[in-house]
């Protein structure tokens, strides 16, 4: 457990940093004198540097400890974000979010991974919804705490802060993370022999073949549904007002609580769920399908509230499921690559999600955002059902 809470707190570290734009826009955008949209793009290029770099960079890492290279990126990470925190001007800050996304592109294919060596496969699914908190609480806390910091010390400090903790992040991992052998055919918590056929060359597991479809369909799936996700996600703020009819005010309780309930959702699979992924991944695809379709449908406020937080409660599981599932499926050897992969699908997913989201308002208007999602969801939820028999 103290491996798996490490882990997570990495994690909340890491999103909170790679989010920090979003809520300094306006203190960052006066002081660098450069647009809001401008900073935006500051989340883009750090998504789109791991996108383009993380499966090249795991391979040219495949043979480092893997506890060496979390601590090392972590140090890469914090070390760029005081970098920005002292940076003169805008592409200063531009070239330390590349060098932050080159760390961030290789910690998250190590690290989503490495709950798979340590607990049993059956525990899988709690164990990666336990180290997923921390992305959840990073969207629950750590993103409106930096907002808070930006406005109290400024958006530098904010950075420095966080390039401290990631720092501190360092040393707990340094000394509570177990080592493991990230080489072996098989991992020690992974109960039951490798299955070999025969005249196979010994060792050699099979299972890449036979589930090279389920892994594929895991990594389109998520990057699918996390397109629809930020499409919808990173314009919500004018749809709920224009498009749900959601007073101004309003709007700062329901994304809390629409944070909470994603929070909830994960503390579930970590408790109760997890050991069907690919069944409770389809539910609750179905359920954030069902949501958009509301959002399209009707614009009577209680049900434009009541399907935002049946949205947010649904797919703060979606995620730890995807990436259980795809985990449960890969071959041990294959884990850091497949991950790598999945973190690219991801990446492209909140990079490309953003950019369509735009398109889509231009072309329909903000009406039309909610089928994004509503159509990821479905072929997320098609994928599933068509490979879970492998």
């Amino acid at each position: 457990m103290a491996a798996l809470l490490t882990l997570s707190f990495t994690i909340f570290v890491n999103i909170t940093v790679e989010m920090l734009p979003m809520g300094l826009m306006l203190p960052m955008s006066r002081d660098l004198g450069v647009g809001e949209e401008t900073i935006g793009l500051l989340v883009t290029v750090f998504a789109f540097t791991v996108v383009l770099t993380s499966t090249v960079l795991i391979w040219l890492t495949r043979r480092i400890p893997r506890h060496m290279l979390v601590i090392g990126v972590l140090i890469i990470f914090g070390l760029s974000s005081l970098a920005v925190a002292i940076a003169p001007g805008y592409w200063a800050i531009v070239a330390m979010r590349i060098v932050g996304g080159l760390a961030h592109g290789v910690f998250w294919a190590v690290v989503g991974s490495y709950a798979a060596y340590l607990v049993p496969k059956e525990a899988l699914g709690r164990a990666v919804a336990i180290v997923n908190s921390g992305g959840s609480f990073a969207f629950v806390l750590g993103v409106p705490l930096a907002t808070l910091l930006g406005q109290v010390v400024g958006w530098r400090w904010t950075f420095a802060v966080f390039g401290l903790l990631s720092l501190i992040a360092s040393v707990v991992v340094w000394r509570l993370l177990p080592r493991v052998d990230h080489l072996a055919d098989d991992v020690v918590a992974q109960t039951g022999p490798v299955e070999v056929v025969p005249g196979d060359v010994p060792g050699r597991s099979t299972r890449r073949a036979r589930t090279l479809g389920p892994v594929v369909a895991a990594i389109v799936a998520v990057t699918l549904v996390m397109i629809g996700q930020y499409a919808v996600y990173t314009h919500i703020t004018p749809y709920l007002v224009h498009q749900g009819g959601l007073p101004e005010v309003w709007l700062s309780p329901v994304l809390l609580i629409y944070g909470v309930l994603g929070a909830v959702a994960v503390l579930a699979l970590s408790i109760w769920f997890g050991k069907r992924p690919t069944l409770e991944a389809i539910v609750c695809l179905a359920a954030i399908a069902v949501a958009m379709v509301v959002l399209v449908a009707v614009d009577v406020l209680p049900l434009v509230i009541g399907a935002v937080l049946l949205w947010g409660l649904a797919f703060g599981a979606v995620p730890p499921l995807l990436q259980t599932r795809m985990m449960q499926a890969t071959p041990t050897r294959w884990l850091q690559q497949a991950m790598a992969w999945y973190t690219t699908g991801f990446n492209i997913g909140i990079g490309g999600g953003a950019l369509l989201g735009t398109g889509i308002i231009l072309a329909f208007g903000f009406g039309a955002l909610p089928w994004a999602l509503a159509i990821g969801a479905v072929a997320a939820i098609v994928l599933m059902a068509a490979t879970a028999r492998r």
